[in-house]
């Protein structure tokens, strides 16, 4: 089974494209566990109840959905991903996914280490890695991105997250302009790279390459000689 990260968007035209590989995970594991009806856990931190209803239905009538709505500062149980075929977690404020989800982490590491996929939108994606990149728009007091993408953080911030990839990741890539606060990390050092992903496209990480899916693309930004190498991975 695999990580999948979304960059965000939510485009239903995309739907089948960014989530089904991750369905069709979701029910070979239920098939494995031996569940007639695959069940996935849906965890939104502040948006209410629309955005975990928007995924839900990005994933059609062939789940089960077992929905937490937590408010910021509060944090997941483990029963909310407990006895799942897999977990989906959503978007909205980053550091607010992270303080709700990061007591919870070792929990998520073991069930997709046994196989139960992982899908993380927008927020979610930005969490999963071990060294998580959680907002900020300036490095130093200079600016490097747009001041809306900075989830009310000032400097760049860098933070433990899950712990599922070892590379850090930024979403709504060009959409937003977040791509240059990766770039721009990355040349100050802050990082030795990291992962940019498009809105309405999924990376999905696991055994052997990398691939990609959606409307869009994913940005690979590397440390260079004299400075910092920016290529894309299509879908």
């Amino acid at each position: 089974m695999s990580v999948h990260l979304v960059g965000g968007g939510g485009d239903p035209a995309h739907d089948t494209a960014v989530f089904g590989t991750f369905l069709s995970e979701v029910i070979a594991q239920a098939s494995q566990a031996g569940r007639d009806e695959p069940i996935v856990a849906i965890v939104t931190v502040g948006p209410g109840s629309a955005h975990a209803e928007e995924l839900a239905a990005s994933l059609g009538d062939s789940v089960q959905t077992r929905r937490t709505m937590l408010a910021p500062g509060d944090v997941a149980a483990l029963t909310a991903i407990s006895a799942v075929d897999g977990i989906l977690i959503g978007g909205g404020v980053t550091p607010d996914y992270l303080a709700a989800l990061l007591p919870v982490a070792g929990e998520i590491r073991r069930q997709v280490s046994v196989g139960v996929p992982y899908l993380g939108f927008s927020a979610g994606a930005m969490i999963a890695a071990e060294r998580s990149l959680i907002g900020g728009w300036r490095i130093g007091g200079v600016e490097v991105t747009p001041e809306h993408v900075s989830e009310g953080l000032d400097e760049i911030t860098l933070t433990t997250g899950l712990g599922l990839l070892d590379v850090t990741v930024d979403v709504h890539a060009a959409q937003s302009g977040s791509l240059s606060r990766l770039i721009a990390a990355t040349e100050a050092g802050l990082i030795d790279g990291g992962l940019a992903i498009d809105e309405n496209t999924v990376l999905m990480v696991g055994e052997g390459a990398l691939g990609v899916l959606g409307a869009g693309s994913v940005w690979r930004v590397s440390q260079a000689d004299g400075g910092v190498l920016v290529s894309t991975i299509g879908a």
